[in-house]
C-alpha cells in the first residue's frame, strides 16, 4: 500500500512537479502517491499542476490554513506532508500530529540564511551580500519554528563570481528538484526516521539517497 502525501505550496509548484516526475519514474515500485495539493493562493500554479495530473487541488481559506488544516489532512487520510514553497506558518496541531512525517526544502545550508522572512530570492540576495562562496539546499523535518527542524539532507552549491540572486536561484533550484524528491521518498519508505530525541536516523550520508548516478544538477556542486 502506497503512502498518501499532501503537498502544500504557495507558488508555481516546480518542486511539486519534481516530486511527481520522480514518482512517475518509479512506476510500480513507488512508495508514495501525491493525493492532495493545497495552497494559500487560489492562483497558485501548483494547483494547476495538480489538476492537470488528476490530483485534488484545494485553495485554502483562512480557517483551513489554521485550525482546520489538521482536520483537512485527516479527512484525506494523509500519511506525509511535504512543504514545497509554502509561505505560511504551519499550525502546531499539524507539526505535532505529523511529527517525523512532515518535511520541507529550503534554499540554503541551514541554519544559515533561514528563519522568518527568509524565502525565495531574499535568501539568495542575503547569501550574495554576505560574501559566502558556498550555499546549497537543506531538506529537514518541520517543527514549530521556521527552518529549525532536524536536518535530513543537505547538498552544497557554489556561489560563483558575478552571480546575481536570480542566477544563483536557478542553480540552487535545480539541486532542490533533484534532492527533495529523493529525501521525501526516503522518509516515506522508512529509510529516514525522527527519534524521540529529535535525532535523524537511517542515513550515514546524503550520498546514500542517490541510488543511481547523481543527477546533472549536482555536477560541480560538491
Amino acid at each position: 500500500m502506497t503512502a498518501r502525501v499532501a503537498v502544500l505550496a504557495s507558488g508555481g509548484g516546480t518542486n511539486l512537479q519534481a516530486i511527481l516526475d520522480y514518482l512517475d519514474a518509479q512506476g510500480d515500485g513507488r512508495a508514495t502517491t501525491v493525493s492532495l495539493v493545497a495552497s494559500d493562493r487560489s492562483s497558485s500554479g501548483a494547483l494547476d499542476r495538480a489538476r492537470r495530473h488528476g490530483i485534488e487541488g484545494i485553495a485554502l481559506d483562512k480557517a483551513q490554513r489554521e485550525d482546520a488544516l489538521a482536520g483537512l489532512l485527516e479527512s484525506r487520510a494523509i500519511d506525509y506532508v511535504a512543504l514545497a514553497g509554502y509561505l505560511r506558518f504551519v499550525p502546531v496541531s499539524v507539526t505535532r500530529q505529523w511529527r517525523g512525517r512532515i518535511v520541507n526544502v529550503h534554499p540554503s545550508l541551514l541554519p544559515s540564511f533561514g528563519g522568518t522572512g527568509m524565502y525565495g530570492i531574499r535568501v539568495h540576495q542575503a547569501v550574495i551580500e554576505a560574501g559566502v562562496r558556498l550555499t546549497g539546499v537543506t531538506v529537514h523535518f518541520v517543527d514549530e519554528e521556521y527552518d529549525r527542524g532536524p536536518i535530513i539532507a543537505q547538498w552544497p552549491t557554489p556561489v560563483l563570481p558575478g552571480d546575481t540572486p536570480e542566477v544563483l536561484a536557478e542553480r540552487v533550484l535545480a539541486v532542490e528538484h533533484a534532492l527533495y524528491p529523493m529525501a521525501l521518498d526516503a522518509v516515506a519508505r522508512g529509510r529516514v526516521t525522527l527519534g524521540a530525541d529529535d535525532r535523524v536516523a537511517g542515513l550515514a550520508s546524503v550520498a546514500e539517497l542517490v541510488t543511481f548516478p547523481a543527477p546533472q544538477a549536482f555536477s560541480g556542486s560538491q
